[in-house]
């Protein structure tokens, strides 16, 4: 099969399965970090195809949506791969991006470890998708659809995070900002993400100081 048809057969497939998905994890999160995958590429050395499909089957059953399953994503990818005649080593190298990309698994001390340079650029893409304008409004969506607290003064963020205690998280939306998304500009693996993640991170600082000048009654 020609490496176009695949990726097109690939982007029919998780349209179709992501149908339904919450409106931070539906097909346009995926086509924003398959498109900034592609972008990332241009500047680094990595194999296209792995890349192109990972970022497309990177959430094909995000965990926290099934019941905190990690094992199905990889597998309905594997699956759908092997459905594909995809060779062994491309499906293997994939399905262990889809493992071992996500934030939470960062919080692990002692986890399994996998790393290549395509994980770093997919990865890179995805993150970039949770910070800046799209990323505020991604991470309000989400708190939404939990039912969370925008913002509560009394609750503090935890800076202290496990895997175990981040997936558990109840916390309000701001205190996410501090967990996680303000954490990301540090975490980009790639020169090109790094410089792309600048003025995101920057954003987010300054919507966050005019969001508590807002709530604090202070907006003159």
């Amino acid at each position: 099969m020609k490496k176009n048809q695949l990726v097109q057969n690939t982007i029919d497939f998780v349209k179709d399965e992501l149908k339904n998905a919450e409106g931070g994890h539906d097909w346009f999160h995926i086509e924003r970090v398959f498109n900034t995958s592609k972008l990332i590429l241009k500047h680094e050395q990595g194999n296209s195809i792995i890349v192109q499909l990972a970022a497309l089957l990177h959430d094909i059953a995000d965990p926290k949506f099934h019941g905190g399953d990690e094992s199905l994503g990889p597998k309905i990818a594997e699956k759908f791969l092997e459905s594909q005649s995809v060779d062994e080593e491309t499906n293997a190298h994939v399905v262990n991006i889809i493992k071992h990309m996500s934030f939470k698994n960062s919080l692990e001390q002692n986890g399994e470890k996998f790393t290549s340079k395509e994980l770093q650029i997919v990865q890179d893409a995805d993150r970039l998708d949770a910070i800046g304008a799209i990323g505020i409004a991604r991470a309000f969506n989400y708190g939404g659809f939990k039912n969370r607290e925008l913002y509560n003064p009394e609750i503090a963020p935890n800076l202290n995070m496990t895997k175990e205690g981040y997936k558990k998280s109840t916390a309000p939306t701001i205190n996410h900002f501090y967990e996680k998304l303000l954490l990301l500009k540090e975490k980009m693996n790639t020169p090109t993400g790094k410089k792309l993640a600048e003025q995101r991170h920057q954003f987010m600082l300054n919507y966050l100081e005019q969001f508590y000048k807002e709530w604090n009654g202070d907006t003159e």
